[in-house]
């Protein structure tokens, strides 16, 4: 017997962005726990001076709900702006190989939109990104670094595609690799 009305939404995603300071993850944490949710996957970064956070959770209907109901009262307070929406768990993708890009470049606009444009042209799914910029040690050159998980079907050409990518990070003088997920 299902527990969950709508069995498709059984999971939700938490954001919350504010002002940072020790112990918001604590409070969040406890809220989590005492509403009896889980927490599957989680992302966490001080940008800035601000804290940001997204997080996925499951638990049956009534734990989420139960959870929802209280996002106002954590949002005042902790002050933060925290939002949630229910998502239903992830189906695999059989016929998808997940990639690891790594680039590193002189710090300028685009990267990031450049290299979106790339794999949603061969219509790649982008599954993870962490961007960081630098100062390059001696030199103090801002630098610019990002990383990727990309799902690549398994009928596409590993050859051609990572032709295809050394010829685009060339033009926009990037540096990168491509390779399996270990």
């Amino acid at each position: 017997m299902s527990e969950t009305p709508d069995k498709k939404y059984d999971q939700l995603v938490l954001s919350a962005l504010g002002t940072d300071r020790p112990g918001i993850i604590n409070e969040l944490s406890r809220g989590v726990l005492e509403c009896g949710c889980n927490i599957l996957d989680s992302r966490m970064a001080v940008l800035g001076g601000d804290f940001a956070l997204l997080m996925q959770l499951d638990g049956n209907w009534n734990t989420l709900a139960k959870l929802e109901g209280q996002v106002a009262g954590l949002e005042k307070r902790l002050g933060l702006t925290i939002t949630s929406r229910r998502t239903r768990s992830p189906v695999p993708g059989k016929d998808l190989m997940p990639y690891a890009v790594e680039v590193v470049a002189l710090d300028q606009p685009g990267i990031v939109h450049n290299l979106a444009k790339f794999f949603s042209q061969r219509d790649i799914n982008i599954q993870e990104m962490i961007t960081s910029s630098y100062a390059a040690a001696h030199s103090g050159t801002p630098m610019y670094s990002v990383q990727l998980r990309v799902d690549i079907r398994s009928g596409v050409r590993i050859s051609d595609l990572r032709e295809d990518f050394a010829e685009f990070c060339d033009n926009l003088n990037l540096d990168a690799v491509i390779e399996p997920v270990k």
